[in-house]
């Protein structure tokens, strides 16, 4: 029997770099946020289950050389994509306070809508984003 595959820091490292290179002009498009507004929360769970899809067939499907049963896991989930699931939406949602996107972008919106419609243009953002951080993972 293999014994399994550490995650390393390394591995998240560069998840991240591609996480926020591809994050980055989608937090900044108004276009985005304009989406977001018009979105129900049942859009946003489609998007959040297309963003597990692409971030665990990127990592496994795309790479023949990992195993996800051969990978460190935590409750039988391999660290490797909860950590490309951390950074997708930890990239995007960073970088949408560090620049203050909710506040351009939702001005005219209460505290409690402009957090909701936050939210939702996050995971349109996290879209782009997870193909950057397993494409980064998949490469180096």
């Amino acid at each position: 029997m293999k014994e399994r595959r550490k995650h390393k820091l390394a591995d998240t490292a560069q998840q991240i770099v591609g996480g926020f290179l591809l994050a980055g002009p989608f937090v900044v498009t108004e276009e985005v946020w304009l989406l977001a507004r018009n979105m129900t929360v049942f859009h946003s769970l489609v998007l959040v289950g297309s963003v597990m899809a692409i971030g665990y067939g990127g990592l496994y499907g795309a790479d023949n050389d990992r195993d996800p049963r051969l990978e460190a896991a935590i409750v039988g989930v391999p660290v490797r994509f909860i950590s490309v699931m951390i950074v997708a939406y930890g990239s995007v949602g960073g970088l949408a306070f560090a620049i203050t996107a909710p506040d351009l972008f939702l001005s005219d919106l209460a505290a409690a809508e402009r957090l909701a419609v936050t939210f939702r243009a996050i995971s349109v953002a996290a879209v782009f984003s997870v193909v950057g951080a397993v494409t980064t993972d998949s490469l180096f």
